[in-house]
């Protein structure tokens, strides 16, 4: 039984949705941070230490995502791997190992094994219909921000244009006005919202 996790995050100077991946310990090339479960040992707290001990990431706590089960999956054997997903901020990932970590495009994360490339799909289709749903649930943005960045986010999450007046009318009602303003948008001022508790 293993878990491997697809953290996804935007990197603000090219919206695209990316992937953390590390190097592989095993064979040459990148994989997502995974590891075998100890014994007694919880999924999350395996997730943790893969996290820390692959990447140097801490203080997440990913979500599970889905069983991955084919038993073609991973050459070393019939492997049960517990995939979980988180997206966050870049900041968030800063700590993480020069050199041994890289961010990839999630759309074209590179030839891996052991299905991680399928894991990323899902994680993808899984942020995707969060963000469907709801003003940016991984807080990609910060407390503050007008419905112009809102919607630049959810464009990048989403892969593809969306259409301006149906995301406000869709996003405003799930949105607090904040009674600020903000200048140098390009525009008039813009208006600044906080999401609803």
């Amino acid at each position: 039984m293993a878990v491997d996790t697809a953290l996804l995050t935007l990197d603000p100077a090219d919206p695209e949705l990316m992937v953390l991946q590390v190097r592989r310990a095993d064979a040459p090339g990148w994989g997502l941070p995974g590891t075998f479960l100890h014994p007694g040992e919880r999924l999350a707290d395996a997730v943790e230490r893969s996290l820390q001990a692959k990447a140097d990431v801490r203080g997440l706590r990913p979500r599970q995502l889905h069983v991955f089960d084919d038993p073609g999956r991973d050459s070393r054997g019939w492997t049960l791997s517990v995939a979980h997903v988180e997206i966050v901020p870049i900041r968030r990932l800063d700590s993480r190992r020069p050199g041994q970590t890289r961010l990839a495009a999630a759309a074209r994360p590179g030839r891996l094994r052991h299905g991680h490339g399928e894991i990323i799909t899902r994680a993808v289709e899984h942020v995707r219909d969060r963000y469907a749903e709801q003003p940016d649930p991984g807080h990609l943005l910060g407390r503050q921000f007008t419905l112009g960045e809102l919607h630049r986010v959810h464009q990048a999450v989403a892969g593809r244009p969306l259409q301006r007046d149906g995301f406000r009318r869709l996003m405003k009602p799930l949105l607090r006005p904040t009674g600020h303003l903000i200048t140098g948008t390009g525009g008039r001022p813009a208006e600044l919202f906080r999401r609803n508790p």
